[in-house]
């Protein structure tokens, strides 16, 4: 039985980090009871293989939601087939001053300008390592807020560092609209110093280790098309293993008039779902066949998630649509894409 909806109601009479906080609380006492194994085992297995990863499912969590690793269990309960946790900052950070988070219920959207508040990446290796993993964990990065923009590649190497031997795979967070300036590495030469950085790093990890742990970078939907050849060029050049797409909007024309539309952060949900869609198929368009995308953005339903699928995206996430829909979600998703892949065996069997 979905109690979410019933439970929404209550929790939207909360301001959104209150909210999100009695969510989360709530799921790890869930994880606790028969309900955890129920709800996992309602989600239909589709085992895929990208990275070099085995996925139970294509349906994964976002990043954001569980900033620093601290419910890793309880969110596993929904059955996703991957989690990302983060992002996180090699030093704590309480993020901007609340109010950050605003929701936009007509649009079944969210504006957040949280600024990457997280206890450090030190902290959360600690709740990871006490938590059970059943399916691949990413872990996002970003930089601190008082790091100097040309001084990026430091966090983020610090942070590769740290959490190269806990990671499933690492994202590199350098689309969000909440740090100065941090979108500014998307492009010229500041990307492709980042990425060889990045990469000579991962080289050293890996020598030092035995173990490739893929990387991944995520981008906005407010890229210019133009800028997507050079941008896949740099990736493809670097050795990054899948590109994330996208983050949150900074445009409002589809919320404009509504509450809190003028809010500062980036939008998400509904209202980014098209761009996002464009982006992975300019991105599919001129990456090579295996290249991996992530698809995130406006996935609200399993059609949604469709969407991302037909414009080449490999695997999916999901946060804000998760807010709106609840644990059904991740359920209704990963049945919509079993039944397509099945669909698609067939048409091509017959």
């Amino acid at each position: 039985m979905d109690l979410y909806p019933l439970l929404r109601p209550l929790l939207f009479r909360l301001d959104p980090e209150t909210a999100h906080r009695a969510t989360l609380g709530l799921l790890d006492l869930a994880a606790r009871t028969p309900w955890c194994g129920m709800q996992r085992r309602g989600v239909p297995d589709d085992p895929t293989t990208v990275m070099g990863l085995e996925f139970p499912n294509r349906v994964g969590l976002a990043a954001g939601l569980d900033k620093n690793a601290a419910h890793v269990a309880g969110l596993s309960c929904l059955g996703f087939g991957f989690l990302e946790v983060g992002t996180l900052t090699p030093r704590a950070q309480p993020g901007n001053p609340a109010p950050r988070l605003f929701r936009l219920a007509d649009a079944e959207a969210l504006i957040n300008r949280m600024g990457f508040n997280n206890d450090g990446i030190e902290s959360a290796l600690a709740n990871i390592a006490d938590a059970p993993r059943t399916v691949p964990l990413g872990i996002n990065l970003g930089k601190n807020f008082d790091t100097p923009i040309e001084s990026a590649l430091d966090d983020y190497r610090a942070g590769l560092a740290a959490v190269y031997h806990t990671a499933d795979y690492v994202t590199i967070n350098i689309s969000s609209p909440n740090t100065a300036n941090l979108r500014n590495l998307q492009g010229g030469e500041a990307f492709t110093a980042l990425l060889a950085g990045l990469a000579e790093e991962r080289e050293r990890l890996r020598q030092d280790s035995g173990r490739h742990v893929p990387l991944a970078i995520k981008i906005a939907p407010d890229l210019e098309d133009e800028e997507v050849p050079a941008l896949v060029d740099a990736l493809v050049a670097h050795g990054i293993d899948a590109v994330i797409a996208t983050n949150t909007t900074i445009g409002r024309p589809l919320v404009s008039g509504l509450p809190n539309a003028d809010e500062a952060g980036g939008l998400s949900g509904r209202p980014v779902r098209e761009r996002s869609t464009e982006v992975i198929a300019a991105l599919r368009e001129h990456l090579p066949e295996d290249f991996p995308i992530i698809g995130v953005g406006g996935i609200d339903s399993g059609e949604t998630a469709l969407e991302k699928i037909r414009a080449g995206a490999d695997l999916v996430q999901v946060y804000t649509g998760l807010i709106y829909r609840g644990p059904a979600l991740v359920g209704e998703i990963a049945q919509a894409l079993v039944n397509q892949a099945l669909a698609t065996s067939e048409q091509a069997a017959g």
